[in-house]
């Protein structure tokens, strides 16, 4: 039996926690109304998805069962760009094994991964490819991916070589600084951007109607900053592995961005949701200067 939404949240909240907590602790982590939390824990009671003995509220293993066809199956990151506003740092090493407060920026969302229980681990790597071998020291799992097209075409050249590993996937921009490792998670339930919710952006943004994200665009007000950490369900990753080919294919398709697939023409094809998150949970270091801004010891 098919979850809704709310109770989704919760069981996947609920197996998270895994300690004691409140009806009113719950509302506030999944950012329902209390009344609303109550009602659907009570719905999931008498589904036998939960059992609950005085104040204490815990996942049967039909409730295990019911969350496991939302389940992550791997996680594909995209690596194979060269940063040019990046230079001159990016002459010797790939953007994303930039070294920022210590650490390599690819690591601070491969360790999220790992935190939510995803192995299977997918580099698409181009620019200095051999540069990455380094991380199989720390994380063996990984299995690399060559795009030999890099140089030449946009990122979808990337996406083009993993088309058939959208489905049940994270598909994520391996040069975003990720501070809250809790966004990537066990369970996803539908296909969803990750977006910050600002009153102005003059980077991209996702066109929101009517809850579902219908497209993308440079700048605007009240309204969602676009992170490319995405999700894509089942269907909606075999959607991507047969339009991928055909914007491809088009004339000037290389030079298009993956998102343009499913944030651009085919759009209506997909059932793609915003997932909100805060400021300053995901930090994007496109220049010198904001390299420098987060670490100072790159310099003034």
């Amino acid at each position: 039996m098919a979850l809704n939404r709310k109770e989704f949240e919760l069981l996947s909240l609920i197996k998270k926690l895994d300690v004691g907590f409140s009806q009113r602790e719950l509302s506030q982590k999944v950012g329902f109304s209390l009344g609303s939390v109550n009602r659907t824990l009570k719905a999931l009671i008498e589904k036998r998805y939960l059992t609950k003995d005085g104040r204490k509220i815990s996942l049967t293993e039909e409730g295990l069962s019911a969350l496991e066809p939302y389940r992550v199956k791997r996680a594909v990151f995209l690596a194979a760009g060269f940063g040019s506003r990046l230079v001159p740092v990016t002459l010797n090493t790939p953007k994303p094994l930039i070294r920022v407060l210590g650490k390599p920026i690819i690591e601070t969302m491969l360790d999220a991964v790992l935190r939510a229980g995803i192995r299977e681990i997918v580099i698409v790597r181009g620019y200095l490819a051999d540069h990455f071998d380094v991380l199989k020291e720390k994380y063996p799992m990984i299995q690399f991916v060559e795009n030999p097209d890099y140089w030449e075409t946009n990122n979808i050249s990337s996406a083009m070589q993993v088309k058939h590993l959208f489905r049940n996937a994270y598909v994520l921009d391996s040069d975003l600084y990720l501070k809250n490792p809790d966004l990537i998670r066990e369970y996803e339930y539908s296909s969803s951007y990750l977006g910050v919710f600002t009153e102005k952006t003059d980077d991209w943004r996702l066109i929101v109607k009517g809850g579902k994200v219908t497209g993308m665009k440079i700048g605007g007000t009240n309204c969602y900053h676009m992170y490319d950490i995405t999700y894509w369900t089942e269907e909606d990753g075999k959607k991507m592995e047969q339009y991928l080919p055909l914007l491809f294919a088009s004339p000037g398709g290389k030079k298009k961005y993956w998102d343009d697939v499913p944030l651009g023409k085919f759009n209506p094809k997909f059932n793609i949701a915003v997932r909100s998150c805060d400021e300053g949970d995901i930090v994007e270091i496109d220049t010198l200067s904001e390299l420098k801004a987060i670490d100072p010891s790159y310099g003034s």
